[in-house]
């Protein structure tokens, strides 16, 4: 048994306590002690079980090589492939539950989603069903004519979340194909919203974005991530987009009365999992409303359960809502979709014309999204993330102990956390894939962890002793 985990068997229920207690890492997303102390004797029996499983500092998982069959795949196909992403050579084949396999047969423990998509995990039975009985019955037919499941799945997301403790002015869904595309619809949406307002005009079209946020690479929702690394090679980007800093109130003189928009992520996924205070946000939601902006939170990556609420936003203060909510990745848990939330007052600037998609609403991935609404709101769902974050958040504490001389902060909530190292986080995420665990990177030296929503507390435990024995080699 490696030492992490040893110890972990003795304080992993103190660990969690402490923990909980402390709103440090992640303001106004801090769990109930209710969820640690009831399960705390399964977690320290779970954490002996999954210790022993793994073997210390061993290289189980090794890269494919150049006369492998992984490697002359990518040799017959790459040459005709436009090269976007610098990538490993194993080739993922299939996938059940948390886990997925290569064409080489390796298993590896899924700590990725698919980027936060895959909340359901891979190979869900239900969705198979669903997935073959509609394309027998119909994929697409244009948003020429209304379909069996596109009104049915907006309904759904509108009462779910009037049902919470978050956008209660929740009114209208507009369906669309990916995260960039919703932004780039809440983005036209306010500015249309901008034109039409008292004191509004043609002069009201300016947004406002924060730094380290990431919004989608189409030019819209390029402008509102300022990112050197993204922006430079695209410029000139979209005129209108100015910039203020995440957290910091003061900033918040860049809004103006030329402001049609705020877009923010109310926990920076790509940008490292970073939190908006509660203070912040209220702040920011004064300010709106002062100039009559439109309040966009962007909950493409913290939404639908991962943060452990329905929307992450909901461990905000009441009077800190949104005016409209861009939501994708889970939402189809693989198929294609986004959506955009909207107010009835930014309803109604939104007239026959003024937007529109081809395949967005198509009654294949509304049926999907409908399903995936359905069991992720339910309170019973959301409460076991609450109680897997404790785990997670125990587990990546201790690696914290053993490892100061790399990892210098833990931040996260729910099923979505980063650990924030002082050097690049490459080599840990490349030891990590060679003991069979996949995770990625994010903002600044961070590593990224965002497992399927359906991840249990076992495989937790195993993700966490991987990372162990990756940074005892490293």
């Amino acid at each position: 048994m490696s030492p992490a985990l040893g110890t972990a068997t003795r304080t992993i229920v103190t660990g969690a306590l402490r923990a909980a207690r402390s709103s440090s890492l992640c303001p106004g997303y801090a769990m109930p002690l209710a969820f640690t102390a009831v399960h705390g004797r399964n977690y320290a029996s779970a954490a002996t079980d999954a210790a022993e499983a793994i073997h210390q500092n061993a290289i189980t998982h090794k890269d494919p090589s150049e006369t492998s069959k992984s490697a002359s795949f990518v040799q017959e196909y790459e040459p005709y492939c436009l090269t976007t992403y610098a990538r490993p050579a194993l080739i993922l084949s299939h996938g059940k539950g948390c886990y997925i396999w290569d064409v080489e047969g390796q298993k590896y423990l899924d700590f990725t989603a698919g980027i936060a998509v895959n909340a359901l995990g891979h190979g869900d039975e239900e969705l198979a069903k669903i997935y073959y009985e509609q394309s027998l019955k119909m994929i697409h037919t244009s948003n020429l004519y209304y379909n069996e499941w596109t009104g049915p799945m907006c309904k759904l997301i509108i009462e779910r979340t009037r049902a919470t403790k978050g956008m209660q002015s929740a009114s209208r869904v507009f369906v669309a194909n990916s995260g960039t595309e919703a932004n780039e619809a809440a983005l036209k949406f306010a500015r249309k919203y901008g034109k039409l307002t008292p004191g509004g005009g043609e002069h009201k079209y300016e947004v406002v974005s924060f730094y380290n946020s990431f919004h989608g690479r189409s030019m819209g929702s390029l402008s509102a991530t300022p990112n050197p690394k993204y922006q430079k090679p695209f410029a000139p980007l979209v005129p209108g987009f100015k910039y203020a800093t995440y957290n910091d109130i003061d900033g918040l003189d860049v809004i103006t009365k030329n402001t049609c928009a705020v877009i923010i992520e109310p926990i920076q996924g790509e940008g490292g999992v970073y939190f908006a205070t509660p203070e912040f946000i209220t702040a920011l939601r004064k300010k709106c409303d002062e100039v009559d902006a439109v309040l966009i939170f962007d909950e493409i990556q913290s939404g639908l359960g991962r943060s452990g609420y329905l929307w992450a936003h909901e461990a905000f203060p009441a009077e800190a809502q949104p005016d409209v909510l861009t939501m994708a990745k889970a939402l189809g848990n693989g198929i294609p979709i986004g959506a955009v939330m909207v107010s009835e007052r930014i309803a109604e600037a939104i007239k026959i014309g003024d937007h529109g998609t081809t395949f967005g609403g198509n009654p294949l991935a509304t049926r999907v999204g409908h399903y995936v609404v359905d069991r992720l709101s339910t309170p019973e769902f959301l409460d076991e993330i609450k109680r897997k974050a404790e785990v997670f958040r125990s587990g990546l504490e201790q690696l914290k102990e053993k490892y100061p001389s790399v990892i210098t902060e833990i931040r996260g909530t729910g099923l979505i956390w980063g650990i924030q190292l002082n050097r690049d986080p490459n080599p840990i995420i490349d030891a990590a894939r060679q003991r069979g665990l996949l995770v990625i990177s994010a903002g600044n030296n961070t590593v990224r962890i965002v497992p399927p929503l359906i991840i249990k507390e076992q495989e937790i435990l195993e993700g966490i002793e991987i990372l162990n024995s990756s940074f005892a080699s490293v």
